[in-house]
């Protein structure tokens, strides 16, 4: 007998020996009068075997059937070996029509080697930051650079917007690096969806935060930080990537179910997959997301002036010479006009490059018609460490000399195969 039939036994010897009156036994043993009754008269029966469950030993009324057991274990097997006992749980019910809990799940795949049971952390405390109260209020967005599509298309960096008051996601997107251009486009695609958040919360990136101004420029923008102004959308960094856990966690459930999901469709590449996402997401809100403390939302509509096509665009301020020139990106820029030149001598223009690198000059809000007229030699460029892959990529190779070119003739080369390359 188990702690709790000892207890009933007891209890039973008690009215028997006229010691206590049935309704005092029901209240002893937290259970009504008719259960005591039920249990009193099988214990004149039967005596103390009859406070003992008849279910024990016995198959449960509600145990898998063993086919349905089979069926899990041949799919678990077969489609999803590495997943998850939650997300197995989902595909199982979503995909095969298979009616079973997520307990077990977890229990066949343990049985099967296909998932090991996890010891309980130790809890930490941290100093606890409580959700916004309204949708779109903040809006924390990151890079997640990762093998998305497990080797089938090339490694590439999945940005992602996600609510704090909720924690929707708000958008994702494939994209090759995190760049200003990339979250430009990211932010275009979420701002003519929903409208503008009233703040973005990101880490100290350079495109979010000039993190070694010049001197006397300790307020200057980073051009994503230009932008975001024009739009009345504050940015805040985070000091640590624990203050921004929600974009974090989000990136590693993400990490976990975004390549299954992939996998399972067969997608591999990244324009069939930012496709996709839209789906994606929202399967992922019906099963994340939760309701905010305000149903106000803070997004704010775009207005007809704020053309996003010219805000997202790298922009930088000129002072145009006596000749009319000006320098950007080791390129000489010639402005053709009809009247006088001195009328715009030293006259301050803005120049600007969007993503398909065309670039417009432009005096008072005008654009001024212009050439090139001198390409600068290749100088070295700085490079974060982040985008010493991306830049590796266009980097040209080397040329290999002919057997007769007068290189190979200098007295110091005389010595160097023929199938080494000239720098």
């Amino acid at each position: 007998m188990n702690t709790k039939e000892m207890k009933r036994l007891e209890e039973m010897q008690k009215l028997a020996e006229g010691r206590m009156g049935q309704k005092k036994a029901a209240k002893e043993l937290g259970i009504s009068s008719r259960q005591v009754k039920r249990l009193w008269k099988a214990y004149r029966e039967k005596g103390a075997a009859g406070l003992v469950s008849q279910q024990r030993g016995k198959a449960s009324h509600n145990r898998l059937s063993e086919q349905t057991e089979q069926a899990v274990v041949d799919l678990l097997h077969s489609r999803y070996a590495d997943f998850g006992p939650t997300l197995a749980q989902e595909k199982l019910v979503e995909k095969d029509g298979l009616e079973i809990s997520v307990s077990s799940v977890r229990k066949i795949m343990i049985e099967e080697e296909l998932w090991k049971a996890k010891r309980a952390r130790k809890v930490q405390a941290y100093q606890m930051r409580e959700r916004r109260s309204c949708f779109g209020e903040l809006v924390q967005i990151d890079g997640s650079p990762y093998d998305w599509f497990e080797g089938r298309a090339p490694a590439c960096t999945l940005l992602v917007f996600i609510d704090d008051a909720t924690g929707k996601l708000m958008q994702l997107l494939f994209v090759e690096s995190e760049s200003f251009f990339s979250y430009c486009r990211a932010a275009e695609g979420y701002f003519t969806r929903c409208g503008k958040p009233s703040a973005f919360y990101s880490d100290k990136h350079g495109i979010f935060r000039v993190n070694q101004p010049t001197t006397g420029s300790n307020d200057a923008l980073t051009q994503f930080g230009r932008a975001m102004q024009e739009l009345h959308v504050q940015i805040i960094c985070a000091n640590t990537p624990q203050a921004k856990g929600r974009v974090e966690r989000a990136n590693q459930t993400l990490q976990d179910r975004l390549p299954k999901e992939l996998r399972l469709r067969a997608i591999s590449d990244w324009e069939a997959g930012n496709a996709f996402l839209p789906e994606f997401i929202d399967d992922f809100n019906r099963h994340f997301a939760v309701q905010p403390k305000s149903s106000h939302d803070a997004h704010r509509p775009l207005s007809k002036s704020e053309n996003l096509a010219q805000i997202f665009t790298w922009q930088e301020s000129r002072i145009l010479s006596k000749n009319l020139t000006l320098q950007f990106r080791k390129v000489v820029y010639q402005i053709q006009i009809q009247r006088p030149s001195y009328a715009m001598r030293k006259a301050p223009v803005t120049i600007s490059l969007d993503a398909q690198e065309n670039v417009t000059i432009t005096y008072k809000g005008k654009s001024l018609p212009f050439t090139t007229f001198h390409k600068q030699s290749k100088q070295s460029d700085i490079v974060q460490s982040k985008h010493v892959d991306s830049m590796l990529k266009y980097l040209k190779p080397g040329t290999i000399p002919a057997p007769n070119h007068p290189w190979r003739n200098y007295p110091d080369k005389q010595n160097v195969p023929q199938g080494d390359i000239l720098t």
